[in-house]
């Protein structure tokens, strides 16, 4: 028999107030829940749990998840299932076309799981569906968050061929931080990528995401910032990271709103045309308000 005293089990921290959000239940949030069923589409929002949704489908924006809803990658900060994908739809381009014209919408968001298992990683797709919404709907800008297509020229030029009106491809974390956060990633192939964009595509907003909560410090935030410049990234979210689940990186602590402010005025200070930066901030969280404002920039 164990003698002396239990070990102590450390309490949840409870979730501080200002990531507390209204439940979703909206007329319209409904109304587009309703159009993603009938079209058998797949959104980010649903998939990664993101804590906006409510307000997004609310206003009638939405980021839609192509190429299947299974990654072959096991990011271990990120909720959307692993495993072995599916075949690949190739009419899904024409039904995402087609729930952005139901919609009407005038910014779309598009992104997919990882697909290491395809020969182009998905590009395809990803420029099919960027040619479908212009065909449906010229006006509309489209923003596409890609992965990192393992490195592949080809890939990233293809998605870039197609012109979307943003490229975004999200850093995360701090370099030391990959190992453990991002399964089969690399900073440098992610630094790599981005600066490719930017010289490919010069007049194509190049944008990025990251997370804070997984152990980074303040320091390594800022260095990471100045890299992202040095590649030529205009557009910069930073949000909080939540744990999804017990089985997922263990989230070390909350940023308070006063951290995100201080954050965002680094990363200004050092040229970013736009920097969104908050505990609820998204990659696509006001999406079109920063494609505003590079525009308004570059103008």
């Amino acid at each position: 028999m164990v003698e002396g005293p239990l070990p102590s089990i450390k309490p949840r921290e409870p979730k501080p107030e200002w990531l507390k959000v209204r439940a979703p239940g909206s007329e319209n949030y409904l109304r587009l829940r309703g159009i993603m069923r009938n079209l058998k589409l797949n959104t980010v929002c649903e998939d990664a749990h993101c804590p906006n949704i409510g307000e997004c489908w609310h206003h009638g924006t939405a980021t839609f998840m192509i190429l299947g809803d299974v990654c072959t990658r096991a990011c271990t900060y990120c909720a959307v299932a692993h495993g072995r994908p599916g075949a690949v739809d190739v009419h899904e381009p024409v039904r995402v076309a087609e729930a952005v014209q139901t919609m009407g919408l005038t910014y779309a968001v598009i992104t997919s799981v990882d697909r290491d298992d395809l020969p182009d990683g998905g590009a395809g797709i990803f420029a099919a569906t960027i040619r479908e919404i212009k065909a449906r709907m010229p006006s509309t800008r489209v923003e596409v968050l890609i992965p990192d297509f393992k490195g592949e020229v080809d890939s990233l030029k293809t998605v870039l061929d197609a012109r979307p009106g943003v490229l975004n491809h999200n850093t995360e974390t701090v370099p030391r931080l990959y190992r453990l956060a991002r399964s089969g990633g690399k900073y440098a192939r992610t630094l790599e990528l981005l600066e490719r964009a930017r010289a490919y595509a010069p007049d194509i907003p190049i944008k990025t995401g990251l997370m804070v909560g997984l152990g980074e410090e303040h320091d390594e935030l800022v260095q990471v910032f100045k890299d992202l410049r040095g590649v030529g990234v205009s557009i910069l979210t930073i949000g909080q990271y939540l744990r999804p689940s017990p089985d997922h990186a263990l989230m070390t602590r909350y940023y308070h709103p006063d951290e995100f402010r201080e954050l965002k005025r680094a990363a200004m200070a050092l040229g970013f045309v736009h920097v969104e930066a908050g505990p609820l901030v998204r990659s696509s969280y006001h999406a079109h308000e920063q494609a505003d404002a590079f525009e308004g920039a570059a103008r």
